[in-house]
């Protein structure tokens, strides 16, 4: 269905175009036909009303006449017209000069659809009398006995009036019957002509329609009104004040033939122009080309696309339609007047990628696009952080792997590794799975670690993961945890060491020897044995004039940390005092008393000496040995008898 567009370019009717307006020619008196022998006087006038005298042009019988004033005075019959330079040829008027007794005149200018008077005149008018009208043979209703008659609304036609009296003649009336008289209509307005701003205008132009007329300027008031057509159907609104119409698109449907009517206001005249036939012409479609939204064709899983396809030429209905490689069936057809067309694919998926072309056709031939590869990056999925260690249970030294993997995300992926969330480092995934990262532990690091994993379409943090480190470092000093527990071990082992000592000066004879081997002890004698550890008695210490035996040292060992790999020893001395030299022992507190006195040292070995070397590492360093004794409190046990 076609959208009018009614735009008003000129005045109704006013003027034709290149056309200038005609020259009115006026009779005075205003009667075309006259009795031979009197005058009439021509008058020629233009619309402007601004030309100087002179300039007047009189034409009779389509000669040229040498009198150049705008106002004649004649006597011959003929037809007459005139013109000036600002106006164009008047219509031709007739005018007639008779001979004979009686005459029927008819007022002029008359216009089509003019009410016109006539008039029965004799050449003895007093002696004329019973007058009578006729058209086409017939009398007029109404029209015996008038001086005058009107008839209504005539038209430009080659009717036929005449009139009939009665003269008297001495005492004779005689019938008399004037010639008859073709009333001369002017066109109040001109027959229209149908005007296009093309006769092959391009589908999806523009085009014009003008249905072009002049009105008579004598007659400025007359309103017309305009419609126009194609074949039987009428364009626009219908009738209106405007001679134009403007389409603002043709189509190939709109081919046909095209005329136009104009009409007074009051319906009296109406004139139709002739046909035009115009043949609207298609273009092609040409120069396809598909563009995708976002620019460039880079989605994000979940986002929408917009597939255009639009043609740089083309007219009509196009139809396009959108592709996709390795579908057999085309994602969507579109038809409608328009150079470019839209399909949107909602919440794109991984599946979306690849590579797309679109086609355009207008019932010629499909023209395609060329093709646009569309990619669709995935945000990484949330990482999961597992541990990877040589043993269930981590000790320190060990080397620990921290592997990150996101189960779903574009590449390359960059993961990041924290410990109670400070930063340990980074690793990439170029072509994307999971990343590791490679840490030695000390003791520090038990604690809770997470990672990671950006694609730059948005970081995805993994659950934290715990971990505990124990044991203790080889190149670590002091007490361990180990170590601890070695102490432990040891006091219980000289706690049973005393009970068995205990029992066993239980059982010693009076004078006899000790459960130890040991049968008496000289005051001087009261100190640590010397053949593990130097004596620590005072060198200015007086001694006394009765020196002891020598006492037996009995050492006693026990490994105190069974289970690991760096053996941890205890020495067991047992020392036994007499009366004779408990006064010389600042161990002694009591006369008679009896006491059993236990040195424990814990010795650390290291895993790579023999047996061999730590005795001669025993010899010859009795210093560093002493550092092996790792600050490991010395226990005194004193069993009562």
């Amino acid at each position: 269905m076609l959208l009018w567009l009614l735009l008003l370019i000129l005045t109704p009717g006013r003027e034709q175009s290149g056309v200038a307006p005609k020259a009115v020619l006026l009779l005075n008196p205003p009667w075309s036909t006259a009795f031979k022998g009197e005058k009439v006087a021509l008058i020629c006038s233009s619309i402007s009303h601004s030309l100087a005298q002179g300039d007047t042009y009189w034409y009779h019988d389509e000669k040229l006449l040498k009198i150049k004033h705008d106002k004649i005075q004649i006597t011959e019959p003929g037809n007459y017209q005139c013109k000036t330079r600002g106006s164009s040829l008047s219509d031709a008027v007739h005018v007639e000069f008779s001979p004979d007794w009686l005459i029927l005149q008819a007022l002029h200018p008359v216009f089509e659809g003019d009410n016109v008077i006539l008039r029965c005149q004799g050449k003895d008018n007093k002696n004329t009398h019973q007058k009578v009208y006729y058209k086409d043979g017939k009398q007029l209703p109404n029209s015996y006995n008038l001086e005058k008659i009107t008839v209504n609304s005539v038209s430009r036609d080659n009717s036929k009036y005449h009139c009939t009296a009665y003269r008297k003649f001495y005492i004779l009336d005689i019938e008399v019957t004037s010639k008859p008289l073709n009333i001369q209509v002017q066109e109040l307005f001109l027959h229209p002509v149908l005007r296009a701003s093309s006769s092959t205008p391009i589908e999806g132009s523009p085009m014009t329609l003008t249905c072009e007329t002049q009105l008579s300027p004598q007659r400025p008031d007359v309103q017309l009104q305009f419609s126009l057509f194609r074949d039987s159907q009428t364009l626009g609104l219908g009738w209106s004040r405007s001679p134009r119409l403007q389409i603002p698109a043709m189509w190939t449907e709109d081919s046909g033939s095209y005329w136009c009517e104009v009409e007074t206001v009051t319906h009296s005249i109406k004139k139709r122009s002739l046909r035009s036939q115009i043949r609207v012409q298609r273009v092609p479609v040409s120069n396809v080309n598909l563009e995708i939204r976002p620019t460039g064709g880079q989605l994000i899983e979940g986002e929408n696309m917009v597939l255009i396809c639009s043609v740089a030429q083309g007219s009509g209905t196009v139809t396009f339609s959108w592709h996709k490689e390795g579908r057999v069936r085309s994602l969507g057809r579109k038809t409608q007047r328009s150079l470019l067309a839209e399909l949107h694919v909602l919440t794109v998926k991984e599946s979306d990628a690849g590579r797309y072309y679109c086609a355009a056709d207008n019932v010629h031939s499909p023209i395609l696009s060329t093709w646009i590869r569309v990619t669709v990056r995935i945000p990484v999925s949330h990482p999961v952080l597992t541990f990877r260690a040589p043993r269930a249970h981590t000790v320190v030294g060990d080397l620990l792997e921290l592997h990150c993997e996101s189960l779903r995300g574009s590449p390359p992926i960059l993961y990041r590794f924290y410990h109670e969330d400070v930063t340990l480092g980074n690793s990439s995934a170029p072509s994307g799975g999971g990343a590791s990262f490679n840490l030695s532990l000390t003791a520090e690091h038990s604690g809770n670690y997470s990672c990671d994993a950006d694609n730059g379409l948005g970081a995805q943090h993994s659950h934290g993961v715990s971990l505990r480190v124990t044991g203790t470092s080889r190149n670590r000093t002091g007490l361990t945890a180990a170590g601890i527990t070695g102490l432990v071990l040891s006091i219980l082992v000289l706690a049973a060491a005393a009970a068995l000592l205990h029992y066993a000066r239980a059982r010693r004879k009076p004078g006899g020897l000790s459960a130890t081997g040991t049968s008496s002890h000289s005051p001087s004698e009261c100190q640590e044995p010397s053949s593990s550890r130097p004596s620590r008695i005072d060198p200015q210490e007086p001694t006394h004039s009765k020196p002891l035996a020598p006492m037996e040292l009995e050492p006693m060992y026990s490994n105190v940390n069974p289970g690991d790999s760096n053996p941890i020893y205890s020495q067991i001395w047992s020392i036994q005092h007499t009366k004779e030299n408990s006064a010389n022992c600042p161990m002694m507190h009591q006369e008679h008393e009896e006491l059993t006195v236990l040195y424990s040292e814990l010795k650390k070995t290291h895993p790579d000496d023999s047996a061999g070397e730590a005795s001669s590492r025993g010899r010859a360093h009795e210093e560093d040995d002493e550092e092996n004794y790792e600050n490991v409190p010395r226990v005194l046990l004193a069993s009562d008898h």
